[in-house]
């Protein structure tokens, strides 16, 4: 058997994406890990696991080389070749968006990124590839919008995917967006009053241009957010914009009604909703650090709460560090995961 897995380029033409209110590609590249003996043992099936990337993110960068940091290619061979995982296919998708990300749900101001992974790319993939095609043998993890969409998808989907696993994932909206919102302000208001400044923003900074205003990352959140939780597709006429933000864009004042429709699409408060397909999962695993600068150390200590109440079963870990750098929980994900998938 080698020692070391293979990795391949696919090029996908999606039906759902293909008429997307940005306009963002409909065809798109993604990498697939396939295990040390995928092409030695030609009848041999495999679990899969769908690694999926943070906000701004997509899986072609978990394919980057940098000085004392493996690439996942390179941290999947190390944690096979030395027994702490299973071999499995790695399937690393594209849900970009022109706002930064997806969060891996349907929205009508960015496109259907749920069915786009959940009805074309995992049927794909095991009509491609030796997967067992199966819930208990396919799992769903990432880190913070990653693992969003981990408990996200999982959640609302586990006939499709039986294991999930989410590294600081985005949830209890109002410690890890709220901060947030008066920097946004602050940094619309460089480029005009009200919704002025956020169309100008969108209009003349999602770009290449460099370097970025301050308050950027501030900005493209409460845009990339608000266009998967409160999108608003008749807000082109009006604002500029597609989507409504839940606040002032002149006081900052919280929009309650607004807000609310952000609350609804966080996880905490979905668990009573979906906590029979929750009890179906055959993993729930949960990690943060306890110096995370967006508190998700605290969404997932409420999100587990819950689930205790519920009855539902978990693993929950932390570690001692923050919401930045941390790929290295990575091997603790699969290691876990390697655990109770099937094979």
């Amino acid at each position: 058997m080698n020692k070391t897995g293979s990795l391949i380029i696919e090029t996908f033409e999606s039906r759902v994406l293909k008429n997307n209110p940005l306009k963002d590609p409909y065809i798109r590249d993604f990498p697939v890990y396939l295990p040390p003996s995928y092409f030695s043992s030609p009848k041999k099936r495999y679990p899969v696991a769908f690694l999926i990337s943070g906000f701004t993110g997509k899986g072609i960068m978990y394919l980057n080389v940098s000085f004392l940091s493996e690439n996942i290619q390179q941290r999947l061979d190390r944690l096979i070749s030395a027994g702490k995982m299973k071999e499995m296919i790695v399937v690393l998708p594209d849900c970009i968006t022109k706002y930064g990300g997806s969060q891996f749900i349907n929205s009508t101001a960015t496109g259907k990124y749920e069915d786009y992974v959940i009805k074309e790319l995992v049927p794909y993939i095991d009509s491609k590839f030796r997967t067992i095609p199966e819930s208990r043998s396919r799992a769903v993890c990432g880190k913070s919008s990653g693992g969003y969409g981990s408990v996200i998808l999982a959640m609302k989907n586990p006939s499709v995917f039986g294991l999930m696993c989410s590294t600081a994932g985005d949830m209890a909206f109002e410690y890890c967006y709220l901060p947030g919102f008066p920097n946004a302000l602050n940094g619309f208001e460089q480029f005009g009053k009200g919704h002025k400044g956020v169309e100008n923003f969108i209009k003349k900074k999602l770009n290449y241009d460099l370097p970025k205003p301050g308050y950027y990352h501030d900005m493209l959140n409460a845009v990339g957010m608000a266009s998967c939780y409160s999108p608003n597709p008749s807000g082109f006429r009006s604002k500029g914009y597609n989507f409504d933000l839940p606040f002032d864009v002149h006081t900052c004042e919280i929009d309650d009604k607004i807000f609310r429709k952000w609350q609804n699409n966080d996880p905490v408060r979905l668990v009573g909703k979906y906590s029979g397909n929750l009890k179906k999962l055959k993993l729930i695993y949960l990690d943060a650090g306890i110096r995370d600068e967006y508190y998700l150390h605290a969404g997932a200590r409420i999100f587990c709460d819950k689930l205790k109440k519920k009855k539902i079963k978990f693993i929950h870990e932390e570690f001692d560090g923050g919401h930045m750098n941390i790929p290295y929980r990575f091997d603790r994900t699969f290691e876990i995961m390697s655990q109770f998938i099937k094979n």
